[in-house]
């Protein structure tokens, strides 16, 4: 977290003017999802990179509520971007590859037609007679604006928070332009509570004495210190507690000496005194009530109507949340994700460890795993192969035996019939699913919990989706897989009755890799030395071991004929010898693992 506590998102978004942005006049009149028409539009925006000739290399970036067009500098005589540390040349979003296009969302009041430009019907500002607009309004606009630059295919489109809205609304409106998309800290809908801000936020605007009923434009008075207010209550939902603990505990009254007519009694105070202040140089207050109305309307519903909207969505999917955003929280990306996986849809996600609360997309602290993904995601689309080389194992942290070789992996490769559709849980760095994916198998997706090996599998183009095990599959229908496969990740799971319950219920067959701790050379070391064996075999000592089940592969066979489950098949191996132990050749001694094949009737 940066010790600055003046320091945020939105520290280096300059007021001035824009010194690369374009505007395009389209042609109108611009039919509104709520019913009413602007009459002309002209949208402001800006490029980075170059175009390819075959004009397959364009993403598009769609910003926040309160963002613009410049999404990061041009050269180092401009402004910083909002953007900054994602966007140029040889960062996540590499300017060196790709054509970056950034429009001013319609309703804004950064050079897009909106409430602070003129109707032409009157000669004046439109103000609050500005048509209610929605987020399909702003990509409709976004879309004949790449026609106006003769683009009809987008490798990409990236945006968070409402920028994430009009990820959703290019899936659902125009599902067969976008290759990949990418949705950060974003949401099907604002919940309750995110909703009771905005509306705050826009008391506070319209009762401002200088609003004027909106048509304040020529008056000569701004309401600074309502939309102030509402920036004030807006900076709040995007700090997690963590970060407002770390910016203002150890001085809580020690404030900034800002000149303000707000309170600043406490850091804190000063702080959002300064944010406010700041804010009313750069934004309109009728854009505000305008954007913040449309991102409040947004709503693609429930489960249902969720996987109604994504049906027809073509493009592969990256989404990402972040563990202390309790504006977009975690849990609405994943009904994001449940709606596309039971389209069957191209998807991974990933849940950023982060203290960093809903700026956490916009920040430098956690870069190095979302923007990392971003890299990976992108360059996979436009390449169609691993973005970053990675030659190590797929092994996940939780094996109990580590060789370079995984014999495992290949006899459970030989075990499923070519063209079946398998869920990987536990994938590790996807070694598994590489290898079903070079064998044809026809959809994959793995389950993981680590943040480093659901990069490893961007990286090889493969989907995974960041889930603790012990959580159960919800996001999964009954039989939605022919195989799902547990690898050598038993061991480390609490609730083991469970999650072979889900198994069972998502997969028409189960394949379970088990380590086995009665292995000979295991129980020597115990009977030998009297301690837990800590090199060689296991590498973990036994208080930080991630091993918190220690079985055996009769223990295993015992559990599934009392819990009714059918074992077809049992191969057990020596994997130290690359060789199969015969059942005559006690296994629970000989091999210190088995791949099990199950399921819950005797076909």
């Amino acid at each position: 977290m940066d010790k600055n506590a003046f320091s945020g998102a939105d520290e280096t978004m300059g007021c001035g003017p824009l010194k690369h942005v374009r505007q395009a006049e389209l042609p109108g009149p611009l039919q509104l999802e709520a019913g009413g028409e602007l009459p002309e539009v002209t949208v402001a925006y800006e490029t980075y990179g170059q175009l390819a000739p075959a004009r397959d290399n364009v993403v598009l970036i769609c910003h926040a509520l309160t963002g613009d067009s410049h999404v990061a500098a041009h050269d180092d005589q401009d402004e910083p971007g909002w953007w900054d540390i994602v966007v140029g040349p040889g960062k996540a979003i590499d300017t060196d590859k790709f054509f970056v296009i950034c429009p001013n969302v319609l309703g804004g009041c950064r050079g897009t037609t909106g409430p602070d430009c003129t109707n032409p019907a009157t000669g004046k500002a439109w103000g609050q007679d500005f048509p209610d607009i929605t987020v399909g309004d702003m990509v409709e606009v976004q879309k004949r604006l790449l026609e106006h630059l003769g683009i009809d295919e987008l490798l990409a489109v990236i945006g968070g928070s409402m920028g994430g809205h009009q990820v959703l609304a290019w899936a659902t409106k125009y599902p067969q332009i976008p290759r990949g998309l990418v949705a950060l800290a974003t949401s099907p809908r604002l919940s309750a509570q995110s909703l009771a801000f905005d509306v705050v936020g826009r008391n506070a605007i319209r009762q401002d004495p200088d609003f004027a009923g909106g048509q304040y434009y020529s008056s000569g008075a701004q309401p600074v210190a309502g939309l102030a207010i509402a920036r004030m209550l807006g900076h709040i939902t995007y700090l997690s507690p963590q970060a407002m603990s770390e910016k203002f505990e150890a001085d809580r009254n020690s404030p900034r000496d800002v000149a303000t007519p707000f309170e600043k009694d406490f850091s804190v105070g000063s702080y959002l005194a300064y944010k406010g202040q700041k804010f009313t140089q750069r934004f309109d207050a009728n854009s505000y009530l305008t954007l913040s109305m449309a991102m409040d309307r947004f709503d693609l519903g429930g489960a249902e109507d969720l996987a109604r909207a994504f049906a027809q969505t073509r493009g592969r999917w990256l989404v990402v949340s972040y563990s202390s955003d309790w504006l977009f929280p975690p849990s609405q990306s994943s009904q994001i994700v449940s709606g596309l996986i039971r389209n069957n849809k191209p998807v991974s996600y990933c849940n950023v460890a982060s203290e960093c609360g809903h700026d956490a997309f916009l920040v430098e602290d956690d870069l190095g795993s979302y923007g990392e993904l971003i890299r990976a995601f992108l360059q996979n689309i436009l390449s169609g192969e691993m973005a970053v080389e990675d030659k190590r194992t797929g092994h996940s942290p939780t094996s109990i035996f580590h060789h370079a070789r995984r014999l495992d992996y290949e006899l459970i490769a030989e075990l499923i019939p070519a063209g079946k559709s398998v869920l990987d849980l536990g994938c590790g760095r996807g070694g598994l699913l590489d290898l079903l994916r070079q064998r044809g198998q026809a959809l994959l997706r793995g389950v993981e919990i680590s943040e480093e090996n659901i990069l490893a599998c961007v990286r090889r183009g493969l989907d995974v989706l960041h889930e603790d095990l012990n959580a159960g599959l919800g996001w999964f229908g009954d039989n939605q897989f022919d195989v799902v496969v547990l690898s050598r990740t038993l061991q480390a799971i609490v609730d083991i009755e469970r999650v072979m319950d889900e198994m069972l219920r998502v997969g028409r067959q189960c394949i379970v890799s088990v380590p086995n701790f009665a292995y000979h050379k295991l129980r020597d070391s115990f009977a030998k030395t009297g301690r837990a064996p800590t090199a060689g075999l296991l590498h973990y000592n036994w208080y930080d071991t991630p091993n918190i089940r220690i079985l055996t592969l009769d223990d295993f066979a015992e559990f599934c004929q009392v819990k009714g489950i059918t074992v077809h098949k049992v191969v057990a191996l020596d994997t130290e010898a690359n060789a199969q132990i015969s059942p005559e050749n006690n296994p629970n001694r000989n091999a210190d693992m088995a791949i099990f094949v199950l399921s819950r009737d005797a076909d």
